[in-house]
């Protein structure tokens, strides 16, 4: 059977090719291509530069619209490692799963830092190209509305301005319904034999996840044993990292606003700062935050 490669993707270069470039090269880098460079076509620079089309002349609005592009990226980013470890969770393989959870907290790190780039962003700098965007509004990204649900924030509201986008609108309603990644944990955990309420374990997927007593006092137990080989322990650590550098960035998100353009209506229809600070204040993973009281 043969098979086609994909034009973005080069085909790899076979042993005896890289070694007579090699020789031929004397450590040099190769420097001539038939096409593009391998680079070139694993990276796609000249799509991503195609991307950045900004709707005014103002010279500040490049900078909000890469940095809006990157956040996606990490969105995409995020969701992937995270749904890895769901189906890691549902094998039983819970060194795999932490792997990719310790993972999502550098990508989420990285996530957060990319607000510095917009801190010198000003209020007359703003002005000078957000009529231009209209009702666009962050608040309209779908893949950050599948980090959310992924981490358990569940509202169906947030999927209704998909509607005209059906591939869109359908993931997003299939991620409304499906386990979060605390889920899948307490599934794991349950497995384990540890006990994990029924009315928990069968609840409403579509709804946010409130703190539970029980689930409290069992991680409030897994967290009265922090020995290194304590690998419940460890999952629960890896979790509390990802909820704290995902609210530290939500956080920033409010800062952000509220320093480049104060408490004005947000561009997408809603109240601006004021919804901002109330999406920020819902916990994730509340059940390992108030088992830290009962310790």
């Amino acid at each position: 059977m043969t098979t086609r490669q994909s034009p973005s993707h080069p085909a790899p270069l076979d042993a005896g090719t890289r070694a007579a470039r090699a020789a031929g090269n004397a450590g040099e880098p190769t420097v001539e291509f038939a096409e593009a460079t391998p680079y070139e076509q694993y990276v796609g620079v000249r799509q991503l530069q195609a991307l950045v089309r900004p709707v005014t002349e103002h010279p500040a609005e490049p900078a909000f619209l890469v940095v809006t592009q990157v956040m996606e990226l990490w969105f995409t980013l995020l969701r992937r490692e995270w749904e890895l470890g769901q189906r890691q969770l549902r094998a039983d393989d819970l060194d795999a799963a932490i792997g990719s959870i310790r993972r999502s907290v550098h990508h989420l790190r990285s996530l957060d830092a990319t607000w510095g780039s917009l801190l010198w962003l000003t209020p007359a700098e703003f002005n000078g190209f957000r009529d231009q965007l209209g009702e666009a509004s962050g608040f309209q990204s779908y893949e950050y509305r599948h980090v959310e649900f992924l981490l358990g924030l569940k509202a169906e509201s947030v999927v209704r301005p998909h509607r005209g986008l059906p591939v869109v609108h359908a993931d997003l309603q299939r991620a409304l319904a499906a386990p979060s990644l605390e889920d899948d944990v307490l599934a794991y955990l349950a497995r384990r034999g540890l006990p994990v309420p029924a009315t928990v374990l069968e609840r409403d997927r579509t709804v946010t996840h409130e703190p539970d007593p029980a689930v409290t006092a069992l991680w409030a137990e897994v967290y009265t044993d922090p020995r290194p080989g304590n690998e419940l322990f460890t999952l629960g650590e890896a979790l509390t990292d990802v909820a704290e550098v995902f609210t530290t960035w939500r956080q920033r998100h409010v800062t952000a606003v509220r320093r480049a353009m104060g408490a004005k209506p947000g561009s997408g229809g809603s109240a601006g700062l004021a919804w901002l600070k109330r999406s920020a204040a819902r916990v994730v993973f509340p059940d390992l935050w108030a088992a830290r009281t009962v310790v």
